[in-house]
């Protein structure tokens, strides 16, 4: 990176510490902003990843999209452009130099505003791509980010600036190597905007049992079509979707609520509590009851240290 990026890194940073200060996920008065710290390093940590501009300021990040793996720092920003469930960890994090990083959440409509505004050529048969990436980080996308996060300190500019900014970070990023998964997923017809209706489908019914052939005429496409499209964009079938949708849900039902297993596979669409238990241990290394032992084992630790 350039000494120009190490400036504005270190002056990000500074500012997500001032509005942070301890570990965890911290909201902001810009609703789509979001700032993360974490002063050690993480176990793998399962969730959805929503359409977002994620960037590490301190620190490091890997992420795996089925059996894809990406790591992103300082020096490049991950975007997702559709929901995608995914396992990430913190792997670079100390007391002294805490792990330091922001998420800007996007609509599809933000970037076909963006797409009508501007003069970007879009092809609307272009060869559908992975919905996940990382791209080199760019001064001019880290200066508009910086304008974005010191409105924090002057709330009465929000509602005019922060729509301005955020346009401009998303432009940066349309403009970047990898733009073109971005515009895909705005653009009505394309295979990516199809494929994003299906995913939004299976998301509102994922504890419901569905044919591919359902799914197809949502996309408006052949199976056998529907299925490469899917895999090309997600890294994974529309099954194994759905079934990392249980089964993250399965997981936080058992946590938040204290239930018992079998009822808890029910709900999210098993049919057979032995099958849910087989998956969800091959999912998270372990059997529901001691994975939501050690689970809260490790809370109470963290929260007693």
């Amino acid at each position: 990176m350039s000494e120009q990026i190490y400036k504005q890194q270190d002056e990000l940073a500074k500012l997500i510490e001032r509005h942070t200060g301890q570990d965890g996920i911290h909201t902001t008065v810009i609703p789509s902003l979001f700032f993360s710290r974490h002063s050690t390093v993480t176990g793998p940590n399962h969730g959805v990843h929503n359409p977002s501009l994620c960037i590490v300021v301190q620190g490091e990040k890997q992420v795996w999209l089925a059996q894809e793996h990406f790591t992103y720092g300082p020096a490049d920003y991950l975007v997702a452009s559709v929901d995608l469930p995914v396992i990430a960890q913190i792997t670079k994090a100390t007391y002294d130099v805490p792990y330091l990083a922001l998420k800007l959440e996007f609509r599809p409509g933000q970037i076909l505003e963006l797409l009508s505004d501007s003069e970007i050529q879009v092809g609307l048969k272009e060869n559908t791509k992975r919905a996940m990436f990382v791209s080199p980080m760019e001064l001019c996308m880290l200066d508009a980010v910086i304008r974005l996060v010191c409105l924090l300190d002057n709330p009465k500019d929000i509602p005019v600036l922060a729509p301005i900014y955020t346009k401009e970070i998303l432009y940066r990023v349309l403009q970047g190597q990898h733009g073109g998964i971005l515009k895909q997923m705005a653009i009505e017809g394309s295979y990516t905007y199809r494929i994003r209706d299906v995913i939004e489908y299976i998301k509102n019914h994922y504890n419901q049992s569905f044919k591919v052939e359902e799914l197809a005429e949502i996309a408006n496409m052949s199976v056998s079509s529907l299925h490469r499209h899917f895999k090309e964009v997600t890294a994974m079938s529309p099954i194994q979707f759905q079934k990392q949708l249980r089964l993250q849900e399965a997981r936080r039902l058992l946590l938040t609520e204290s239930t018992d297993a079998a009822d808890v596979a029910f709900r999210v669409g098993y049919e057979s509590p032995s099958q849910f238990s087989r998956e969800y241990s091959r999912m998270f290394g372990f059997p529901p009851k001691e994975d939501i032992k050690r689970l809260r084992e490790e809370y109470d630790q963290r929260a007693n240290a």
